[in-house]
This record gives C-alpha cells, structure tokens and sequence, in this order.
C-alpha cells in the first residue's frame, strides 16, 4: 500500500471565492474522487483550523493500492480536474509519498 499526503497554503482569494470557500470546494473534489479511479482506496481531506505562521490550511490523506495506482492517479482526467483547480488556489505544496 502507498500513502500519499499532500498540505497546501492557500491564496486569500482565487477563482472568486474566499480562502474558506476554495478549501471546502478542495475537499469535496478530492474526497469524491474515491470509487471513480481505480486503485484510490482512501482520500480524507482535512481543513486547519490552527492559526499558526507554520501550518498549512487544507491537507490530503490518501492511500492506494500500489506505487502504480498513484501514477495512474497522477494522469487520470478527473484528478487533472480537480488538480488544475488546486493549482489556481494554492500558493504552496507540499507532498510525501511512503510504501506501508
């Protein structure tokens, strides 16, 4: 199994919404790409609510099947989606992928 973790910073304001509304926006786009790309077994996203110079704002839980399940996840079109909107509300990522 592989676990591949990803924490982002998010602009104040992207694509016409809040900080607020983009990081509950990731989450329901992440979260629902389970059960529609094979090999995804787990994505559990979690907004912060600490305020702290350190931390990040949203962060991506996930597991999969193998090393190639996460390659394919990586090119599949929904994930593309769901990545490109990210990218416009993001201005830091961080990402750690590990085998169990």
């Amino acid at each position: 199994m592989v676990k591949h973790i990803v924490a982002w910073r998010l602009k104040e304001e992207a694509l016409g919404n809040s900080k607020e509304q983009n990081a509950k926006l990731i989450k329901e786009k992440l979260e629902n790409l389970v059960g529609k790309i094979p090999g995804l077994l787990k994505a559990e996203v979690g907004i912060n609510f600490t305020q702290d110079e350190c931390a990040s704002d949203v962060v991506l839980y996930s597991e999969f099947e193998s090393k190639e399940a996460l390659s394919a996840y990586q090119v599949h079109p929904i994930h593309k989606e769901a990545a490109k909107f990210v990218l416009e509300c993001r201005t830091e990522r961080r990402v750690i992928d590990f085998e169990v």
